[in-house]
């Protein structure tokens, strides 16, 4: 099926952005007393909203969660943003889907000023008509599904308008399908096969042009 348009997750999907939120993280818990997370209990972070992380992963109540997030962003925003790179293939990609009349949004837990930083760093925010991200406070956007809900919002489609998520966690298809929208795994990012299948991803792919291929099939 060739979708007329297509939501993009940011981090694990358009950009490999696992050190700097990584080292986001432990600036946050290493400021707060918390201990340090191994590797493997790290990478749980890299994905989810931070408000489900920082609760989930490090037990931390509402109070602590809340200066968890001001101090992960105080890193964030001036150093991890740019601790990123894109993932070969994808400006390719986007240019094509914009070139055969697709329209595109980003759809991230990522709280929305920082996501519109990040693709205008790498230059590309021109792609996408919408880029929609969490809120400040996690009160109107803190889930994947409310931050769907708002690109789809944005984008004001007509009827009949086909739509798929891409994203890279479980989140990302789980939020989707709350919404009645199919979702694209890919195992380049940060989730792995076991994760996408055992939530209903209609297909998962190992690299860019995988993707490219399911996009147009």
């Amino acid at each position: 099926m060739s979708w007329d348009v297509v939501l993009f997750d940011l981090d694990g999907t358009l950009t490999d952005s696992g050190l700097g939120v990584g080292n986001g993280v432990l600036y946050a818990l290493e400021k707060m007393g918390f201990a340090k997370p191994n590797d493997a209990e790290l990478r749980k972070y890299l994905g989810p909203p931070l408000w489900t992380s920082f609760s989930d992963f490090a037990g931390m109540d509402e109070t602590q969660t809340i200066e968890a997030v001001r101090l992960y962003r105080e890193y964030y925003n001036e150093k991890g943003a740019y601790e990123n790179s894109v993932y070969p293939g994808i400006p390719e990609l986007l240019t094509k889907l914009v070139a055969d009349g697709k329209r595109l949004a980003v759809a991230t837990s990522k709280v929305d000023y920082a996501a519109v930083n990040i693709l205008q760093h790498f230059n590309m925010d021109h792609f996408f008509d919408v880029i929609a991200g969490s809120d400040e406070t996690g009160e109107l956007r803190g889930t994947k599904a409310l931050v769907i809900r708002h690109a789809l919002t944005e984008l004001r489609m007509g009827d009949g308008t086909s739509i798929v998520m891409i994203g890279d966690r479980e989140h990302d298809i789980l939020g989707a399908k709350e919404l009645g929208i199919p979702g694209i795994g890919v195992l380049y990012g940060y989730g792995d096969r076991a994760e996408l299948d055992s939530v209903g991803a209609i297909e998962i792919v190992s690299n860019v042009l995988g993707l490219e291929v399911a996009l147009y099939s």
